[in-house]
């Protein structure tokens, strides 16, 4: 009686969990951005609860990893979606959030995947921007022009591909964003040579990740922090590949984003 009684009772807390999160989800919009070519990009959007008139908003851009790639336009909510609709966060940092999915053959900062990561460096010098980044930048154009929002308070967060996916825009767009913050991700430093650029970085990385090598976030950090950077890097002790669970976690994660302007 007593395990039946537990069964049921893991049961609820589960379905009250799972039921949390779906009911946050929907809080997102979604949406298809078309472009001129003909291509599609599926993304979720979440605006401020509020819109003022006359007043701008920051604008958040958040890239998932390669197990939230797809085209039921959900499963990029997966890890952080909650962090934004969290009703305390959503009410002190009213923004737009744009949460765009890449397909399941696609990748996001190299036009397929790399080889692999226990190469010295998997990572192109000098690929083309893949196709989903190509309307993923499209996409954040539209929403900056179509949307009250503030160019100086534009961020971009990812983690996992997207971490890479977030290196790789920052690198080709030096001055659209006011905050990167790449976790668990990479980039072949040579691509920061001559780097300037207003972005502040919060770098994030746990030691013990087996699957995208620790010393692809170090070896950024110290290359950034070379060209004259502004580069905060935090590295989990004993962490795997989840890093973004502690990243999240971080009491200050969201007030250290919000309070990044680009001057």
């Amino acid at each position: 009686m007593m395990k039946i009684k537990s069964i049921k009772i893991t049961f609820l807390i589960f379905y009250a969990i799972s039921f949390s999160a779906v009911a946050q989800y929907e809080e997102y919009d979604a949406k298809i951005h078309f472009s001129e070519s003909g291509d599609t990009l599926l993304y979720r959007q979440l605006n401020p609860l509020q819109v003022e008139d006359g007043k701008k908003y920051p604008l958040v851009l958040f890239l998932h990893g390669a197990g939230e790639r797809g085209a039921d336009n959900r499963a990029q909510l997966t890890h952080g979606g909650m962090m934004f609709t969290n009703p305390v966060n959503r009410e002190k940092y009213p923004a737009f959030v744009l949460f765009p999915q890449c397909p399941s053959d696609l990748y996001w900062p190299t036009p397929k995947r790399p080889d692999g990561f226990q190469q010295e460096n998997p990572f192109p010098a000098d690929a083309e921007i893949s196709k989903p980044l190509a309307l993923t930048k499209e996409l954040l154009e539209k929403v900056i022009e179509t949307y009250p929002v503030d160019r100086n308070r534009i961020y971009i967060v990812g983690l996992s591909m997207g971490g890479m996916g977030t290196f790789d825009l920052v690198c080709r767009f030096p001055d659209l964003f006011a905050a990167a913050v790449p976790i668990c991700g990479g980039i072949r430093t040579d691509r920061f040579n001559n780097f300037s650029s207003k972005t502040a970085f919060r770098i994030f990385h746990g030691d013990a990740d087996s699957v995208v090598p620790v010393r692809f976030s170090r070896e950024a950090y110290i290359k950034l922090k070379a060209e004259g950077a502004n580069v905060e890097y935090i590295e989990f002790p004993g962490v795997n590949h989840s890093s973004w669970d502690p990243a999240f976690n971080k009491s200050d994660f969201m007030s250290w984003l919000f309070q990044q302007i680009k001057k």
